[in-house]
Protein backbone atom coordinates (compact mmCIF):
# COMPACT_ATOMS: atom_id res chain seq x y z
CA UNK A 1 0.00 0.00 0.00
CA UNK A 2 2.75 2.43 0.98
CA UNK A 3 4.64 1.54 -2.20
CA UNK A 4 1.58 2.37 -4.30
CA UNK A 5 1.26 5.75 -2.59
CA UNK A 6 4.92 6.55 -3.31
CA UNK A 7 4.41 5.39 -6.90
CA UNK A 8 1.44 7.74 -7.20
CA UNK A 9 3.65 10.81 -6.87
CA UNK A 10 6.00 9.69 -9.62
CA UNK A 11 3.35 10.81 -12.12
CA UNK A 12 3.54 14.50 -13.06
CA UNK A 13 -0.25 14.93 -13.12
CA UNK A 14 -0.49 13.66 -9.52
CA UNK A 15 2.23 16.06 -8.39
CA UNK A 16 0.37 18.91 -10.11
CA UNK A 17 -2.87 17.82 -8.46
CA UNK A 18 -1.21 17.72 -5.03
CA UNK A 19 0.42 21.15 -5.37
CA UNK A 20 -2.70 22.77 -6.78
CA UNK A 21 -5.01 20.94 -4.37
CA UNK A 22 -3.16 21.90 -1.18
CA UNK A 23 -3.10 25.57 -2.16
CA UNK A 24 -6.81 25.58 -3.02
CA UNK A 25 -7.68 23.62 0.13
CA UNK A 26 -5.86 26.03 2.46
CA UNK A 27 -7.25 29.18 0.85
CA UNK A 28 -10.78 27.76 0.67
CA UNK A 29 -10.65 26.76 4.33
CA UNK A 30 -9.49 30.20 5.49
CA UNK A 31 -12.15 32.01 3.47
CA UNK A 32 -14.73 29.41 4.44
CA UNK A 33 -14.50 30.25 8.14
CA UNK A 34 -15.37 33.88 7.45
CA UNK A 35 -18.14 33.00 4.99
CA UNK A 36 -19.77 30.49 7.34
CA UNK A 37 -19.66 32.87 10.30
CA UNK A 38 -21.14 35.67 8.16
CA UNK A 39 -23.79 33.25 6.82
CA UNK A 40 -22.47 33.68 3.30
CA UNK A 41 -21.57 30.00 2.95
CA UNK A 42 -23.77 29.49 -0.12
CA UNK A 43 -21.97 32.23 -2.04
CA UNK A 44 -19.35 29.65 -3.03
CA UNK A 45 -22.01 27.43 -4.55
CA UNK A 46 -23.52 30.35 -6.42
CA UNK A 47 -20.18 31.51 -7.80
CA UNK A 48 -19.24 27.99 -8.88
CA UNK A 49 -22.39 27.85 -11.02
CA UNK A 50 -21.50 31.22 -12.51
CA UNK A 51 -18.05 29.81 -13.22
CA UNK A 52 -19.55 26.88 -15.10
CA UNK A 53 -21.63 29.23 -17.22
CA UNK A 54 -18.56 31.32 -18.03
CA UNK A 55 -16.47 28.24 -18.84
CA UNK A 56 -19.20 26.88 -21.11
CA UNK A 57 -19.27 30.16 -23.05
CA UNK A 58 -15.46 30.21 -23.25
CA UNK A 59 -15.42 26.63 -24.55
CA UNK A 60 -18.01 27.48 -27.20
CA UNK A 61 -15.95 30.50 -28.30
CA UNK A 62 -12.63 28.55 -28.23
CA UNK A 63 -11.32 31.10 -25.74
CA UNK A 64 -9.05 30.55 -22.74
CA UNK A 65 -11.46 29.20 -20.07
CA UNK A 66 -9.91 30.75 -16.97
CA UNK A 67 -9.24 34.07 -18.70
CA UNK A 68 -13.00 34.35 -19.33
CA UNK A 69 -14.20 32.81 -16.07
CA UNK A 70 -12.17 34.88 -13.59
CA UNK A 71 -13.50 38.36 -14.53
CA UNK A 72 -17.06 37.01 -14.97
CA UNK A 73 -17.10 35.34 -11.54
CA UNK A 74 -15.60 38.43 -9.88
CA UNK A 75 -18.33 40.54 -11.48
CA UNK A 76 -20.91 38.04 -10.18
CA UNK A 77 -19.43 38.39 -6.68
CA UNK A 78 -19.93 42.17 -6.84
CA UNK A 79 -23.48 41.66 -8.09
CA UNK A 80 -24.26 39.21 -5.29
CA UNK A 81 -23.10 41.73 -2.71
CA UNK A 82 -25.25 44.45 -4.25
CA UNK A 83 -28.30 42.18 -4.32
CA UNK A 84 -27.67 41.07 -0.74
CA UNK A 85 -27.51 44.69 0.44
CA UNK A 86 -30.89 45.30 -1.18
CA UNK A 87 -33.51 44.65 1.52
CA UNK A 88 -36.02 43.53 -1.11
CA UNK A 89 -33.89 40.52 -2.07
CA UNK A 90 -32.46 38.45 0.78
CA UNK A 91 -29.02 36.83 0.61
CA UNK A 92 -30.16 33.27 -0.09
CA UNK A 93 -32.59 34.46 -2.75
CA UNK A 94 -29.83 36.49 -4.43
CA UNK A 95 -27.57 33.43 -4.56
CA UNK A 96 -30.40 31.33 -6.00
CA UNK A 97 -31.14 33.91 -8.69
CA UNK A 98 -27.52 34.20 -9.80
CA UNK A 99 -26.57 30.52 -9.56
CA UNK A 100 -29.60 29.03 -11.31
CA UNK A 101 -29.53 31.71 -14.01
CA UNK A 102 -25.83 31.14 -14.75
CA UNK A 103 -26.23 27.37 -14.71
CA UNK A 104 -29.14 27.60 -17.15
CA UNK A 105 -27.08 29.80 -19.49
CA UNK A 106 -24.18 27.34 -19.32
CA UNK A 107 -26.37 24.33 -20.07
CA UNK A 108 -28.08 26.14 -22.96
CA UNK A 109 -24.77 27.20 -24.51
CA UNK A 110 -23.35 23.70 -24.16
CA UNK A 111 -26.41 22.02 -25.67
CA UNK A 112 -26.43 24.37 -28.67
CA UNK A 113 -22.69 24.23 -29.42
CA UNK A 114 -20.24 21.54 -28.31
CA UNK A 115 -22.60 19.23 -26.46
CA UNK A 116 -21.58 17.35 -23.32
CA UNK A 117 -17.96 16.74 -24.29
CA UNK A 118 -15.02 15.81 -22.09
CA UNK A 119 -14.07 19.42 -21.29
CA UNK A 120 -17.57 20.30 -20.08
CA UNK A 121 -17.77 17.09 -18.03
CA UNK A 122 -14.43 17.93 -16.38
CA UNK A 123 -15.64 21.41 -15.44
CA UNK A 124 -18.80 19.95 -13.90
CA UNK A 125 -17.19 17.15 -11.89
CA UNK A 126 -13.49 17.94 -11.95
CA UNK A 127 -10.52 15.97 -13.28
CA UNK A 128 -6.93 15.80 -12.09
CA UNK A 129 -5.91 14.75 -15.61
CA UNK A 130 -7.13 18.05 -17.08
CA UNK A 131 -4.78 20.23 -15.01
CA UNK A 132 -1.79 21.65 -16.82
CA UNK A 133 1.43 23.26 -15.62
CA UNK A 134 -0.14 26.63 -16.43
CA UNK A 135 -3.05 25.85 -14.10
CA UNK A 136 -0.62 25.16 -11.27
CA UNK A 137 1.22 28.44 -11.90
CA UNK A 138 -2.06 30.38 -11.98
CA UNK A 139 -3.28 28.63 -8.82
CA UNK A 140 -0.01 29.37 -7.05
CA UNK A 141 -0.21 33.05 -8.01
CA UNK A 142 -3.85 33.41 -6.96
CA UNK A 143 -3.25 31.50 -3.71
CA UNK A 144 -0.24 33.69 -2.85
CA UNK A 145 -2.34 36.83 -3.40
CA UNK A 146 -5.15 35.44 -1.24
CA UNK A 147 -2.83 34.44 1.62
CA UNK A 148 -0.97 37.77 1.59
CA UNK A 149 -4.20 39.81 1.57
CA UNK A 150 -5.76 37.59 4.23
CA UNK A 151 -2.81 37.98 6.58
CA UNK A 152 -2.50 41.73 5.88
CA UNK A 153 -6.22 42.40 6.50
CA UNK A 154 -6.66 39.75 9.21
CA UNK A 155 -7.75 42.13 11.99
CA UNK A 156 -10.21 43.95 9.73
CA UNK A 157 -11.67 40.70 8.38
CA UNK A 158 -12.02 39.49 11.97
CA UNK A 159 -13.90 42.67 12.93
CA UNK A 160 -16.22 42.52 9.92
CA UNK A 161 -16.89 38.83 10.47
CA UNK A 162 -17.97 39.00 14.11
CA UNK A 163 -19.64 42.39 14.45
CA UNK A 164 -20.08 44.32 11.23
CA UNK A 165 -22.26 46.96 12.89
CA UNK A 166 -19.63 47.74 15.52
CA UNK A 167 -16.92 47.74 12.83
CA UNK A 168 -18.87 50.35 10.86
CA UNK A 169 -19.35 52.41 14.04
CA UNK A 170 -15.58 52.50 14.60
CA UNK A 171 -15.07 53.90 11.10
CA UNK A 172 -14.05 50.67 9.36
CA UNK A 173 -15.10 50.46 5.72
CA UNK A 174 -17.01 47.19 6.13
CA UNK A 175 -18.34 47.34 2.58
CA UNK A 176 -14.79 47.35 1.19
CA UNK A 177 -13.70 44.33 3.20
CA UNK A 178 -16.86 42.42 2.36
CA UNK A 179 -15.98 43.07 -1.27
CA UNK A 180 -12.42 41.84 -0.71
CA UNK A 181 -13.74 38.62 0.84
CA UNK A 182 -16.16 38.08 -2.06
CA UNK A 183 -13.47 38.70 -4.71
CA UNK A 184 -10.99 36.35 -3.01
CA UNK A 185 -13.72 33.70 -2.82
CA UNK A 186 -14.47 34.15 -6.51
CA UNK A 187 -10.80 33.66 -7.40
CA UNK A 188 -10.35 30.47 -5.39
CA UNK A 189 -13.63 29.04 -6.69
CA UNK A 190 -12.54 29.48 -10.31
CA UNK A 191 -9.06 27.98 -9.93
CA UNK A 192 -10.40 25.11 -7.82
CA UNK A 193 -13.04 24.09 -10.36
CA UNK A 194 -10.42 22.34 -12.51
CA UNK A 195 -9.92 19.70 -9.85
CA UNK A 196 -13.18 19.63 -7.88
CA UNK A 197 -15.68 20.62 -10.54
CA UNK A 198 -18.29 23.36 -10.31
CA UNK A 199 -20.74 21.08 -8.49
CA UNK A 200 -18.35 20.16 -5.65
CA UNK A 201 -15.91 23.05 -5.20
CA UNK A 202 -18.14 24.80 -2.63
CA UNK A 203 -17.65 21.80 -0.31
CA UNK A 204 -14.02 22.90 0.22
CA UNK A 205 -15.33 26.24 1.48
CA UNK A 206 -18.02 24.93 3.83
CA UNK A 207 -16.99 21.52 5.21
CA UNK A 208 -13.60 22.32 6.83
CA UNK A 209 -14.99 25.43 8.55
CA UNK A 210 -18.08 23.68 9.91
CA UNK A 211 -15.97 20.68 10.96
CA UNK A 212 -13.39 22.69 12.90
CA UNK A 213 -16.14 24.63 14.68
CA UNK A 214 -17.24 21.39 16.36
CA UNK A 215 -14.18 21.37 18.63
CA UNK A 216 -12.39 24.74 18.35
CA UNK A 217 -13.54 27.94 20.03
CA UNK A 218 -11.40 30.93 19.04
CA UNK A 219 -11.36 32.44 15.54
CA UNK A 220 -7.66 31.74 15.04
CA UNK A 221 -7.87 28.13 16.25
CA UNK A 222 -10.85 27.50 13.98
CA UNK A 223 -8.89 28.85 11.00
CA UNK A 224 -5.79 26.79 11.72
CA UNK A 225 -7.81 23.63 12.34
CA UNK A 226 -9.87 24.26 9.22
CA UNK A 227 -6.75 24.59 7.05
CA UNK A 228 -5.23 21.42 8.52
CA UNK A 229 -8.43 19.39 8.14
CA UNK A 230 -8.93 20.61 4.58
CA UNK A 231 -5.37 19.68 3.60
CA UNK A 232 -5.54 16.21 5.19
CA UNK A 233 -8.88 15.47 3.55
CA UNK A 234 -7.59 16.62 0.17
CA UNK A 235 -4.45 14.46 0.31
CA UNK A 236 -6.44 11.46 1.57
CA UNK A 237 -9.00 11.98 -1.18
CA UNK A 238 -6.26 12.09 -3.82
CA UNK A 239 -4.80 8.82 -2.51
CA UNK A 240 -8.21 7.13 -2.52
CA UNK A 241 -8.89 8.45 -6.01
CA UNK A 242 -5.62 6.98 -7.29
CA UNK A 243 -5.84 3.63 -5.51
CA UNK A 244 -9.45 2.88 -6.40
CA UNK A 245 -9.84 4.86 -9.66
CA UNK A 246 -12.57 6.93 -7.97
CA UNK A 247 -13.62 10.49 -8.93
CA UNK A 248 -11.24 12.93 -7.27
CA UNK A 249 -13.76 15.55 -6.22
CA UNK A 250 -16.19 13.03 -4.77
CA UNK A 251 -13.39 11.27 -2.86
CA UNK A 252 -12.28 14.54 -1.26
CA UNK A 253 -15.86 15.45 -0.29
CA UNK A 254 -16.40 12.03 1.29
CA UNK A 255 -13.22 12.48 3.33
CA UNK A 256 -14.58 15.84 4.52
CA UNK A 257 -17.85 14.18 5.51
CA UNK A 258 -15.92 11.55 7.49
CA UNK A 259 -13.92 14.30 9.22
CA UNK A 260 -17.12 16.16 10.12
CA UNK A 261 -18.65 13.01 11.64
CA UNK A 262 -15.45 12.38 13.62
CA UNK A 263 -15.30 15.94 14.98
CA UNK A 264 -19.02 15.88 15.79
CA UNK A 265 -18.50 12.65 17.75
CA UNK A 266 -15.61 14.25 19.66
CA UNK A 267 -17.81 17.27 20.47
CA UNK A 268 -20.61 15.00 21.67
CA UNK A 269 -18.16 13.04 23.80
CA UNK A 270 -16.90 16.24 25.43
CA UNK A 271 -20.43 17.37 26.19
CA UNK A 272 -21.30 14.01 27.76
CA UNK A 273 -18.10 14.09 29.83
CA UNK A 274 -18.87 17.60 31.09
CA UNK A 275 -22.42 16.58 32.00
CA UNK A 276 -21.17 13.57 33.93
CA UNK A 277 -18.68 15.75 35.84
CA UNK A 278 -21.42 18.23 36.76
CA UNK A 279 -23.69 15.44 37.98
CA UNK A 280 -20.91 14.21 40.26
Amino acid sequence: MFGLILEMFTYPFMVRALCMGVLVAVCSALLGVTLVLKRYSMIGDGLSHVGFGALAIATAMNAAPLAVAIPVVIAAAFLLLRLTENSKIKGDAAVALISTGALAIGVMVVSMTTGMNTDVYNYLFGSILSMSHGDVVLTGTVSAVILVLFVFFYNRIFAVTFDETFARATGLNAKLYNTVIAVLTALIIVVGMRMMGSLLISSLVVFPAVTSMRTCITFRSVMICSAVVSTICLVTGLVISYLYAAPTGASIVLCNIAAFILFAAVQKGRECLQCSKKSL
